[in-house]
C-alpha cells in the first residue's frame, strides 16, 4: 500500500488572532486529510478574535479547539516538519522568522485584518479562493521551488481578479 505524504502548511500572522486562525481552519476541514495545517503569530494575542469564532461558526466549521499560539511552538526538534509556511499579514511577512523545521516555502498572502477592518466576510472568502485554489495542486508531487512559485501566483491572480 502507498502511503501518500501529508503536506504540513504553517499560517502565520502577527497576532494569531483571526486571518491566520481562519487560514488554519479552512485548510485542515477543506484538506481531506492530505494537508495539515497550523497556525502561529510572532506576537500572539492569546485568544481567537470573537469575530473569526463567529464567522467560522456561521459557515459551519468547528471552533471548539481553536488557539492564539506564538509560533515558537513551531520551531526547534521535537516539532513537526513544515513544508509551507504562509504568512497573511505583511507585518509577519517583514519579521524574521525562526528557522522552521523540514526547510518550507515560505509564501505571503497579503489579506487585509478583519480584527481591525470587521470584514471577516471579505478575509474569509479571501483565504477560501485561494485554500481552494492551492488544494487543487498536486502539492505532494511538486519540489519546493515548483511549489512556491505556484502559491504566489495563487495570490497574484486573486489579486488581480478583483
Amino acid at each position: 500500500m502507498i502511503r501518500l505524504m501529508t503536506i504540513k502548511v504553517l499560517v502565520l500572522c502577527t497576532g494569531n488572532s483571526a486571518r491566520s486562525i481562519l487560514g488554519e481552519v479552512l485548510i485542515n476541514e477543506l484538506g481531506g486529510g492530505e494537508v495539515r495545517a497550523y497556525s502561529a503569530g510572532s506576537h500572539p494575542v492569546g485568544e481567537v478574535n470573537p469575530g473569526a469564532i463567529k464567522k467560522l461558526r456561521a459557515e459551519g466549521h468547528e471552533v471548539s479547539d481553536l488557539a492564539s499560539k506564538s509560533w515558537d511552538r513551531f520551531s526547534g526538534a521535537d516539532v513537526p516538519e513544515i513544508d509551507i509556511v504562509i504568512t497573511v499579514c505583511d507585518n509577519a511577512a517583514g519579521e524574521a522568522c525562526p528557522i522552521w523545521r523540514g526547510a518550507p516555502v515560505i509564501v505571503h498572502w497579503g489579506i487585509p485584518d478583519p480584527a481591525a477592518d470587521g470584514d471577516f466576510d471579505g478575509a474569509y472568502q479571501r483565504l477560501r479562493t485561494r485554500i481552494e485554489a492551492m488544494l487543487r495542486l498536486p502539492l505532494a508531487q511538486m519540489n519546493p521551488a515548483d511549489r512556491g512559485e505556484a502559491l504566489g501566483r495563487i495570490h497574484e491572480k486573486a489579486l488581480t481578479a478583483r
